[in-house]
């Protein structure tokens, strides 16, 4: 079976809690705070294994989550960081957030390595919060959490060249006669039903890849038929070939045909209009061929195509075969690949793509509900995950920085009193007004 879409959960490891210990060694006087930092979460990256063909291992598993760091420990020793977590993809695989449809990463060449998912930092141990003022604090951080999120997987097949046209017209045929590939062929509608894939070898070592796309029919623009699993590969080819079956052996017009693929084609992406393309007249070894083909090129002279490339071939007999495929190499030689995402360049081949800053935005929403205030902020939320509340130095660190922020402030404004209480985030505690 052929997987060319999966949606997957990722998440990057958690980074590990920062200690509070303090040194107590034979002749080392007032030794103070050791406490080490815990290590980096793990990332979640996603790299391309040209030896991978289809998105087949996401149906058995969907869920990636890399490992979190080490705690700190004593003698001022930080945690180990964790090992990223390598998500293999085939080349042509697009990567899409599932929230925002946004295209976050296209990955085409062999090595290529995205972080989709960044590990979080680990905390400080209490060496770290040592100061003139507090010379031994019983300060510690807990590890940050890991990014998370759902992302789509879409395969685009990688393939030059592109054989596109309705069922039963012999892509198939004409793809097993120039290429080593072996695809089912029979002579009834939709025999592909997936992408198959062949290199056709020309002379003076050139080649090139060369895709049977499965049959369109009228209406795929809009997921009639194949539809989108179709047109989905026709963007990643360079060059399109559209076969058109010119013995009208199923009573079909071949200009009509060739109208209404290419109308599916613009309708569904309409940078696909501009791709290069040229006719492949098959069957023409058919006695009524030859007619068909005199009437194809007059309609396209007609309505302003006249000069569209036409190969007139015969798959089952090979006529025109050795023509056809070396104007396709030099089509394919003269026209670079381009990803679908355009990227600019970057000093490391690995690139990271976040959820959120490094640095968080400090403002907070407060709104209040009955007689509990809950404050809102990616700063704070981060604050009150980070500390261990069971630290009395910890806590009063916390109501420092909520008090250095405002918080405190606006929610005296907002009528919070002495036993009204404040949540934020999975926290929730009693407000207390100082004297």
């Amino acid at each position: 079976m052929f997987v060319d879409f999966a949606k997957v959960y990722v998440k990057g490891g958690d980074g590990g809690d920062g200690v509070a210990t303090f040194r107590r060694e034979l002749y080392v006087p007032e030794g103070g705070p050791s406490g080490g930092d815990g290590g980096p979460g793990g990332d979640v990256v996603f790299r391309v294994d040209e030896g991978l063909r289809t998105l087949m291992d996401f149906r058995y598993q969907r869920h990636f989550k890399a490992p979190r760091g080490e705690k700190g420990r004593n003698k001022s020793q930080h945690g180990a960081g964790a090992e990223d977590m390598i998500v293999r993809v085939p080349p042509g695989t697009i990567v899409i957030d599932d929230d925002t449809k946004e295209i976050i990463a296209d990955m085409t060449r062999h090595g290529q390595e995205v972080v989709i998912a960044k590990g979080g930092r680990g905390g400080r141990g209490n060496m770290r919060f040592a100061t003139a003022n507090n010379p031994a604090p019983h300060i510690a951080e807990k590890g940050e959490e890991g990014q998370e999120r759902w992302v789509v997987l879409e395969l685009k097949v990688m393939a030059d060249v592109g054989l596109v046209g309705f069922p039963s017209v012999g892509k198939s045929t004409l793809l097993s006669v120039v290429s080593a590939a072996q695809p089912k062929i029979g002579a009834y509608h939709f025999t592909t039903i997936t992408p198959n894939l062949g290199v056709v070898d020309v002379e003076e070592g050139r080649s090139f890849v060369l895709a049977d796309l499965p049959g369109l029919i009228e209406g795929a623009h809009e997921g009639v038929g194949l539809g989108h699993e179709f047109l989905r590969h026709v963007e990643r080819t360079r060059v399109i070939a559209h076969v058109v079956d010119m013995s009208g052996s199923e009573g079909r017009d071949p200009y009509e045909d060739w109208v209404a693929i290419n109308q599916e084609l613009k309708l569904y992406n309409a940078k696909l209009e501009e791709r290069p393309q040229i006719v492949v007249a098959n069957k023409m070894d058919v006695p009524e061929a030859e007619l068909f083909l005199e009437e194809f090129r007059a309609k396209l002279a007609e309505n302003g195509h006249g000069d569209m490339r036409i190969f007139p071939i015969s798959a089952a007999t090979r006529q025109g075969i050795r023509e056809l495929v070396f104007k396709l190499a030099e089509m394919v030689e003269s026209i670079p690949a381009a990803p679908l995402v355009e990227e600019t360049p970057e000093k490391e081949e690995r690139k990271v793509y976040t959820l959120e800053n490094d640095r968080a935005d400090e403002s907070f929403k407060i709104r209040r509900e009955n007689d509990v205030f809950i404050v809102e902020g990616e700063a704070i939320e981060r604050l009150a995950k980070r500390t261990k509340f069971e630290s009395h130095d910890a806590v009063q660190r916390f109501a420092t920085i909520m008090r250095r922020m405002g918080v405190d402030r606006e929610l005296r404004k907002r009528g919070a009193e002495d036993g009204h209480y404040v949540r934020i985030g999975d926290f929730e505690f009693e407000f207390v007004e100082h004297e």
